[in-house]
């Protein structure tokens, strides 16, 4: 069973246990089908893929993964892969260089300490060369249908929003939001709050009047247009307005 994160160390937010069973249950009903938007067959396509997402869209990564796997179809194979190669394949996603190292030497720690297997734990996936957490959750809740509860910059601005969570910190996010929701939940939860993220609670205009959450969000509404287009929050009534 996957170690999950440390046991959050301060109070969520007044009403955040409530709102979040809410929120599980009006993204189920909204998005019943919770599905990664990245293209694998299998662990370890879905773990390179995931490190390849870091600052570019899924769409993107879905675009040169089918290449990638072609030429270099598991771990043993993209352990010897020359960087170059690999570079020039991958180089659409942004950060190349990096990203092709850290899948390179991530297949050869594969390689060499399991047996060329991505291994279902997490205390083995974040020892592997450009792994983390999030990634590491991505792959045990999607591959493995294993418990996990990724947090990526979706997850991050919306549980802000709804005030599931005060922190900006994944690792304490993914702490605190876990403690408030049963664990069978917690990938599935993860999955929809990215495509809510995506198609309604945006990062810049929230659609908040077609929101299944508006009634019970406690930011729902309360943004609007800056100076150069960006929306920012409006301070409610009695609440001083952020710096």
């Amino acid at each position: 069973m996957p170690r999950a994160a440390a046991a959050p160390t301060t109070k969520p937010p007044r009403g955040a246990r409530a709102r979040a069973l809410q929120v599980v249950e009006r993204l189920k009903q909204e998005y019943p089908v919770a599905e990664c938007a990245l293209l694998h067959r299998d662990a370890f396509e879905l773990l390179v893929a995931t490190i390849l997402s870091a600052q570019t869209t899924d769409e993107r990564v879905n675009l040169v993964t089918p290449v990638l796997f072609r030429r270099y179809p598991d771990a043993r194979a993209l352990a010897q892969a020359p960087l170059p190669a690999v570079e020039e394949t991958i180089k659409s996603t942004g950060f190349f260089r990096a990203k092709s190292r850290a899948i390179v030497e991530m297949a050869q720690d594969l390689v060499a300490r399991y047996g060329a297997e991505v291994p279902p734990r997490m205390e083995d996936l974040v020892t592997l060369r450009g792994v983390g957490r999030k990634t590491a959750n991505v792959v045990l809740g999607v591959a493995f249908g294993l418990p996990g509860f990724p947090v990526d910059t979706h997850v991050t601005r919306l549980t802000r929003r709804l005030r599931l969570t005060g922190s900006t910190d994944p690792v304490r996010i993914e702490a605190e939001v876990t403690a408030m929701v049963p664990r069978q939940e917690w990938t599935d939860l993860s999955l929809r709050l990215i495509l809510h993220g995506r198609r309604v609670c945006l990062a810049r205009t929230p659609r908040c009047e077609g929101c299944v959450l508006n009634d019970v969000c406690p930011s729902a509404f309360t943004f609007e247009k800056g100076s150069k287009g960006r929306a920012r929050p409006k301070p409610k009534a009695g609440l001083p307005a952020k710096a």
